[in-house]
This record gives structure tokens, sequence and C-alpha cells, in this order.
């Protein structure tokens, strides 16, 4: 497990904790984990977090497959500790990124309607190293505009994709604008170069989300050409056009936004 997540713990508090005077516990509506637990199936973790106090004020009991502790147990630092050293830097840039899109970008009346997602590479407790999608979105806002809670969930996509990928995607999950693959390279939102696009459903074909959906489950050109009866051609032509259309560099930053979209499931 890596220390330095410090870095982003004591980015959190100056940017976030010091900022807002006061708070209180998130009050959990009934049902509020079966809705969680439908939004993270398969693989997966999700909470509740206060970022006046840096508390974890709800954790799903799934947690103890990445820490091998008990829910009461895992604060964010512990969570925090399990990402790869070298992915550290890179959280932190993405994290630097939320700040700036959030409290820059967003006016306070609309914060409640994004969720972000961006991947990160982990090792668990017993040692097995996993490609993490993290999404997450604010539950409250104080009277100066600043979010307190956040809910997060965190998915295991390993056998979805490999590699992490430095981008940052901003979804509207009432319809409005979403801000997809943002670089988080810099640490900062970049006004002059906004990717804004209607959501992946409107801009692809039936048979482009059908190859995306067999592509998730692991299958092959081969594979996904007799299945559709198609030509392994005629798959790998789409897959680029897909790309393409989504502005995606790769298969990692197209998964995470299906998912995310729920186009496929983990």
């Amino acid at each position: 497990m890596s220390d330095k997540h410090y870095k982003i713990t004591n980015y959190w508090k100056n940017q976030y904790s010091s900022k807002i005077q006061s708070s209180e516990k998130y009050n959990v509506p009934k049902h509020f984990r079966k809705m969680a637990s439908l939004m993270a199936p398969g693989k997966s973790f999700y909470y509740v977090a206060n970022f006046h106090t840096l508390a974890l004020e709800m954790v799903s009991d799934s947690v103890t497959a990445f820490t091998g502790k008990d829910p009461e147990e895992v604060d964010l630092e512990l969570l925090l500790s399990l990402a790869l050293p070298e992915e550290i830097e890179k959280i932190h840039l993405k994290e630097k990124v939320i700040s700036e899109f959030y409290l820059n970008h967003l006016n306070p009346s609309e914060m409640l309607d994004y969720k972000l997602v961006y991947t990160y590479r982990s090792r668990d407790y017993r040692g097995k190293e996993r490609l993490m999608l993290h999404q997450a979105t604010c539950l409250s806002i104080n009277e100066q505009g600043r979010f307190v809670h956040v809910f997060s969930i965190h998915s295991d996509i390993s056998h979805l994709a490999s590699g992490s990928s430095q981008d940052i995607s901003f979804i509207n999950i009432e319809g409005g604008k979403s801000y997809y693959n943002i670089d988080s390279s810099t640490g900062t939102f970049n006004r002059n170069k906004l990717s804004r696009k209607r959501s992946l459903q409107e801009i692809l074909s039936e048979r482009e989300l059908e190859i995306i959906k067999e592509l998730a489950l692991g299958n092959s050109a081969d594979e996904i050409s007799s299945k559709l009866n198609i030509s392994p051609h005629t798959v790998k032509t789409h897959k680029k056009n897909i790309l393409r259309k989504t502005d995606c560099k790769n298969s990692t930053q197209l998964v995470s936004i299906c998912l995310a979209e729920g186009l496929i499931s983990i």
C-alpha cells in the first residue's frame, strides 16, 4: 500500500474541509442502500463521504473484499492507500480538475446534476492489482455553494480494460451538457478545449452499440463477426469508427463512458 495518498487528503483539507464551517451527517433516505447496490453491481464498493470532516458516513459491506476490513474500520485514507504509488499523482491532478469544474465552471444549482468518471489502478489487501472505475456525484451543497456530501462508487473493471486513463468525464445525469475525456495532465479544467457531446446512445448506431456490448464481454473480432453475421474486417472498422465518434483514444476511455451511461454492465 502507498503512503503518498496524504498528498490528496491534504489537498481535500485545504480545498474543501477548511472552507466548510459546519455540516451535519447525511440523512440517508429509506432504501438508499438498496438503490446504491443496484447502481454498483459486480465487484464494487460504495460510500457517502463528508468533505467537511472527510469522514465516511456510510460504507458498503462489499468494501471488505478490497480492504480486508469491516466497513466501520474503513476511512478515506485507507481507500486512497490502495491506489498504486504511480497513480497517486494522476489522481491528484484529476482531483484538481474536479475542483475547478465544480467550483469555477458550474453554478451551485448545477452541482447535483453531474457525476464524474475516471479510472485508476489499485492493489487490494491480498496484493491483487485491479483497474478501478470511479464514479461520484454530489448529494448536498452548503449555502456557500460548496459540496458537502458525495456518493462514490468504485468498480473493478479489470476484465473490460487494461491500463488507466489520464482523462476524466463529467456526465450530466439530467440530460444537459456533458464533458467527455477531459485531459487532466495539467491539473486544470481548460474551458477552451471542452468536448461537448450528446450521450453515446444518441451518436452511435444500433450496430455500433451491439459491437460495444460484445467487446465488453471479451469477445474477439472473429467471435463478434460470427454472432452478428458480419466480417471481422467490418467489426474492426466499426471499432475504429466508434473510437473516432466518441473521441476516445483507447478502449479504457470507451468502456468507462459506456459503463457510466449504462450502455454496458459489469
